[in-house]
């Protein structure tokens, strides 16, 4: 799986590239053999067999002498995964009691001061029962876990909760004894992985539950780490770090290694997370899209959502395109990404008079205060795309003791400076181009350097190619809080429509990142790049993999203040009270276009917590609901048996109809035929506050022509906790081009409470 583009320096990769990953399997073998999953019948074991492996084994055998069992699933699914051929895999897909066969799929990742953007610096007082949080487990599957980092400290923590099944494994280089009452669990899983690339090399990553790459030791204390004074990197956003359930406990998964999260590494730490006893899943994972019942991740988060657990994901860092998100199954939380109002301004001075802000985690000697000479890479390289500053593109007797600007893109951005300073140059200026436009995500360069936005790049372009004495300085200004507008949606985070289901608007929320401080690995410098030797306890890096953990924390902090809730309660009181409008009403901007963003980028909003613990309504969802939106969506039975490990001919019923417009969504994608019409959608509401009468306002348009909404009944009364009122909303609208879009936003008001939904329509 992939962590969540080149927002992570090291994990570049292009939408298009990782739809190819998820639409094929992983490499296959030089014996033609990949490694498949293979979902069975529970119930259909011949009485011949005592146990069900013993059945799995000899389905195998029926087709395969060679192939062997890497892994049994018992939990969120009922099956086993084995390299095959691809005929071994067509003969066993026809074997009595086999499902579904799916090709692994390979993943990649996708790659402090958000307690206090988000309202959570006073955690006690907006979540009075936050103390049992203590007994609240979120599960991180990543990269594994640095352990000695002091976010993982145990000091005021209670006996491991007594349910409590998982534990730390040993490994090279990491010792069972390195967890505490905090970091309760550490396990690591290769199987699939060293059945498709070799075994690890241990002298690159370590065979164990450690954490060699820092994305992992990000992801799960930004979700969970406890507070640590004196945070910083290079000097930069110090100040206390902490994750967003600072008293929740921490169970990490190592699924990603050097080449990839292989889903039948992953579909096993899923299964094993939710016998281990984990509350949330946090997965800053994703690869493109399948149908839901060929998805890894969809598969373990649809069990893991019948146990009661709650599952988040990153939407992905392939936007600002349209239809580039990935995990977007409705039982998931899907996660996109948006700024915070801190930055690291690196100021640019051309010799021309013209000043440029940019953005730097630069930590070093500094520049001299007087001009030096500023040349552009693509004058000053034999090669056709030396612009890009590619590994051995420049020439250094033309940049030794310059400033070079390098255009963004293909390889790694702080990659281009090793290069730049390989060649002898003494700083560097990155420029956007027009694929990531103003959006500036800091670097912690190796060199003097600063990233510029595309406007910028474009007028010191011109100006170093037709000066030949151009001159040029750069200032580095530190940290920067305050900045307004905040947050911004990041032009990375990937956007809707869901291509898999466009009846389910997605994706669900945003939330912070963008320069997310939290710690990090020792084996690695803050680049990420094998040449850095630098080494820091805290990073600062970007992608919906730092966004996705926001949510996660934010879930658990949700889950101690309201055990009771389900999966779908919690996602609901996040969505339904996230703003999507700055405090003097403008919409929340998109840096990619710069105008309001809309429901396909940002989904109901940014995240609110000190509004979700006390919501008022939530939407709730139980997983009999789902099938039947499985069904609307004419998913076959063994398609369904594959999600819920049901028998295959327990499928849908021919007696009922089924609605897509019935799933019990926190909100709304309307979809209209070219000609126009009327769409109709049902929704129920539980109150889980006070009693009291709620109003409903609301309108959508469509290209500054009105949607009619009516909404019945337009009053809902609720006298006790726990009250269900259901209503149903009729949009009518007129004809308009295929393709066109339409949004809008349905509120229920009460004297006390605020359950917004987003609404986006579309012409087919």
């Amino acid at each position: 799986m992939r962590r969540h583009g080149e927002v992570r320096v090291i994990f570049a990769m292009a939408a298009a590239a990782a739809a190819a990953l998820l639409a094929s399997a992983a490499v296959a073998g030089r014996d033609g053999r990949q490694t498949y999953i293979v979902h069975m019948s529970h119930s259909a074991m011949p009485d011949e067999f005592a146990e069900h492996e013993e059945w799995y084994a000899a389905s195998l055998q029926a087709v395969s002498d060679a192939a062997t069992v890497l892994y049994t699933y018992s939990t969120l699914l009922h099956g086993y995964s084995a390299r095959l051929t691809r005929a071994e895999a067509a003969a066993l897909e026809s074997q009595p009691g086999v499902i579904v066969v799916n090709p692994e799929v390979r993943y990649e990742l996708h790659t402090t001061r958000t307690p206090e953007f988000l309202g959570l610096d006073g955690t006690d007082a907006l979540f009075p029962q936050s103390g049992t949080g203590t007994d609240v487990v979120v599960g991180v599957l990543d990269t594994g876990v640095w352990p000695e980092r002091p976010s993982y400290d145990d000091t005021g923590f209670g006996p491991v909760p007594a349910g409590w099944k998982g534990k730390c494994e040993d490994g090279n280089d990491f010792n069972a004894s390195a967890c505490n009452k905090k970091l309760i669990g550490a396990r690591f899983f290769l199987t699939g992985y060293e059945a498709a690339k070799g075994p690890v090399d241990t002298s690159k990553e370590s065979r164990s539950p450690r954490d060699n790459d820092g994305h992992g030791t990000h992801t799960s204390t930004t979700a969970a780490g406890g507070a640590v004074q004196g945070a910083d990197l290079l000097g930069y956003a110090a100040g206390t770090a902490k994750g967003m359930a600072p008293r929740a406990r921490v169970a990490t998964y190592k699924v990603c290694w050097v080449g990839g999260c292989f889903s039948s590494d992953i579909l096993k730490a899923m299964e094993v997370a939710v016998t281990d006893g984990v509350d949330v899943l946090s997965l800053s994972l994703g690869g493109g899209t399948a149908e839901y019942y060929r998805d890894s991740i969809a598969v373990g988060a649809f069990s893991a959502m019948e146990k009661g657990i709650f599952v988040s994901c990153s939407a992905g860092n392939a936007g600002p395109g349209a239809a580039t998100l990935s995990n977007g199954a409705p039982w998931i939380t899907t996660v996109g990404a948006g700024t915070i109002d801190r930055d690291f301004p690196a100021y640019v001075t051309l010799g021309n008079g013209k000043n440029y802000t940019g953005v730097s985690l630069y930590s070093g000697k500094p520049l001299p205060t007087t001009p030096m000479p500023f040349i552009y890479a693509g004058n000053a390289s034999n090669s056709s795309m030396g612009q890009l500053c590619m590994s051995g593109s420049l020439i250094p007797e033309k940049v030794a003791g310059k400033i070079v600007l390098c255009d963004r893109g293909t390889n790694a951005r702080v990659q281009k400076g090793f290069v730049v300073k390989d060649a002898g140059g003494a700083g560097m200026v990155l420029a956007n181009t027009a694929a990531n436009g103003e959006e500036l995500v800091a670097d912690a360069h190796v060199l003097p350097g600063s990233g510029v936005g595309e406007q910028a790049g474009n007028a010191m372009r011109d100006y170093a190619m037709s000066d030949p004495k151009a001159t040029a300085t750069i200032v580095f200004a530190g940290t920067k809080v305050g900045v307004k507008p905040s947050p911004v949606v990041a032009a990375f985070s990937s956007r809707g429509p869901n291509t898999v289901t466009s009846s389910v608007l997605k994706p669900d929320i945003i939330a912070p990142g963008v320069n997310i401080l939290a710690a990090w690995s020792g084996s690695v410098g803050p680049s990420g790049l094998p040449g850095d030797g630098r080494r820091v306890g805290f990073n600062i890096i970007s992608g919906t993999s730092m966004s996705c953990p926001h949510v996660s924390g934010l879930a658990a902090l949700l889950r101690a203040a309201h055990p009771e809730w389900s999966p779908a309660a919690i996602r609901s009181a996040l969505m339904t009270t996230a703003y999507n409008e700055y405090p003097g009403g403008n919409g929340i901007l998109d840096v990619a276009t710069g105008r309001p963003a809309t429901p396909l980028d940002v989904g109901a909003g940014h995240v609110d917590p000190a509004k979700a613990v006390d919501p008022g309504l939530v939407y709730d969802i139980a997983a009999a609901d789902y099938v039947d939106f499985l069904c609307a969506n004419n998913y076959e039975a063994a398609q369904i048996a594959a999600l819920t490990r049901q028998h295959a001919s327990e499928g849908c019923s021919a007696n009922r109809t089924y609605a897509v417009t019935a799933l019990n969504y926190p909100s709304f994608s309307v979809a209209f035929p070219a000609a126009g019409g009327t769409a109709k959608h049902t929704r129920t509401v539980t109150n889980v506050g006070q009693p009291g009468t709620y109003k409903v306002a609301a309108s959508a348009a469509a290209a500054g022509t009105p949607v009619t909404v009516t909404v019945e009944p337009s009053t809902l009364s609720f006298s006790r906790a726990g009250e269900k009122q259901s209503y149903t909303v009729s949009f009518t609208a007129g004809g308009m081009p295929s393709g066109t879009n339409g949004f809008g936003r349905l509120v229920w008001s009460s004297d006390h409470h605020v359950v917004a939904s987003p609404i986006a329509a579309t012409w087919t």
